[in-house]
């Protein structure tokens, strides 16, 4: 194979708000986890069963300043990237393991019920930082003579 590809795409709900630190260097770093559901019929009951994986999400710079500002725990996102797995020793001297999502890409789908209003949701989050603020479109009016072409 001349190539490899590590690439994640998941959409599920936070569990907890995310968690920020500020480095000594100025880097912004956030952490949190979402859950991801699928939903089968157990064969031999009939019954609809659900499991749901918990996956925890790197996010870096200006990701990790969008999570810090708009994040909450409940909200459903939309996040892509690609997953790492590394090791550290603990206070013990014991070797631990913790596979990550180190997301490049966050949108913010859903907030949930009775959630804050003033958060702007749908908009597309990059590594490079901020969107651009948000354009009102109330003004457009679509006229009865637009003809769509399919």
């Amino acid at each position: 194979m001349a190539g490899s590809v590590n690439k994640v795409i998941l959409i599920g709900n936070l569990g907890k708000d995310p968690e920020v630190r500020h480095l000594e260097n100025g880097a912004v770093v956030a952490n949190f986890s979402i859950a991801t559901s699928e939903v089968y019929t157990d064969k031999s009951t009939g019954e609809k069963k659900e499991i749901t994986d918990w996956h925890d999400i790197v996010v870096w710079r200006g990701l990790a300043e969008v999570a810090e500002k708009y994040l909450k725990k409940g909200y459903k996102v939309y996040i892509e990237g690609k997953i790492k797995k590394r090791s550290w020793q603990d206070k013990e001297n014991i070797t631990r393991y913790t596979t990550e999502i180190i997301a490049d890409e966050l949108n913010i789908l859903s907030r949930p019920e009775g959630g804050d209003k003033t958060t702007s949701l749908n908009a597309p989050y990059k590594e490079e930082g901020t969107p651009p603020p948000l354009l009102k479109m109330d003004h457009l009016e679509q006229e009865e003579t637009d003809i769509l072409p399919f």
